[in-house]
């Protein structure tokens, strides 16, 4: 039997779909770019395939969906899920908009490509012994790695609140969070206790969707889902796309 089907918590990580700034690499903070046409068709094919009764993130197995106050985050959610399933987690107090999940602030670097941040810190007399690296060094007049994993600790420590009394299934408690690359990918340096400066390359696709858990039915053992077996439907039932 896996863990999920003895009903381990999951937490599903969202990142927003394609924005123009996304395209060409500029790092995207504060300003609120609108999804492209097809950041908006990724999401919904990601919602098509994974949302929904019997698929990866069943709405009715939900304790809580927390969405990033970005414009670009809050339609992710919205072509995401189904409109029934967002009634429903609305009538039920689930949906919760929290700044712990905005984008990292980039501050002097809003709007830059690396090699472009890279250039101006060069061109100020910093980094003359290694390369500038978000995860240690943070950002001029933005924020610092630490005040970011201080936000994300607070709500991973919420979560695990939540879902620590039930790691055995006896409640549906699975999380959902909808948000950005740098900032989801933070969350999940966080989660496994890494301080942000470890080197962990990660990937997220725009429109993406990630998953991490607990090892052993134990909130003390976070991991993440590094692969995931879809079961054929039981008998009499049928998969819808």
């Amino acid at each position: 039997m896996s863990d999920k089907d003895a009903g381990t918590p999951r937490v599903y990580l969202a990142r927003h779909g394609e924005t123009e700034w996304t395209i060409n690499g500029r790092y995207t903070g504060v300003t609120d770019l609108p999804l492209t046409t097809n950041g908006e068709a990724q999401v919904l094919g990601s919602g098509r395939a994974l949302v929904g009764a019997g698929k990866l993130i069943n709405p009715s197995r939900l304790a809580a969906v927390y969405i990033s106050p970005r414009h670009r985050a809050q339609q992710t959610y919205e072509l995401l899920f189904p409109a029934p399933a967002k009634a429903a987690l609305s009538s039920a107090g689930l949906v919760h908009t929290t700044s712990r999940l905005a984008e990292w602030d980039y501050g002097l670097y809003e709007g830059l490509l690396t090699k472009e941040i890279r250039a101006a810190r060069a061109s100020r007399g910093l980094d003359t012994q290694r390369p500038w690296d978000i995860w240690r060094d943070g950002c001029e007049e933005g924020e610092s790695a630490a005040q970011v994993t201080k936000r994300l600790d607070d709500l991973i420590r919420e979560i695990r609140q939540i879902q620590g009394p039930y790691m055995h299934g006896e409640k549906p408690v699975d999380v959902v969070l909808v948000a950005h690359g740098h900032l989801l990918r933070a969350f999940a340096k966080r989660w496994l206790g890494y301080p942000m400066e470890t080197p962990l390359s990660m990937m997220m696709e725009p429109g993406g969707v990630g998953v991490l858990s607990y090892q052993h039915h134990n909130v003390e053992e976070p991991a993440f889902l590094l692969g995931l077996a879809l079961p054929l439907p039981k008998d009499g039932e049928e998969v819808k796309n």
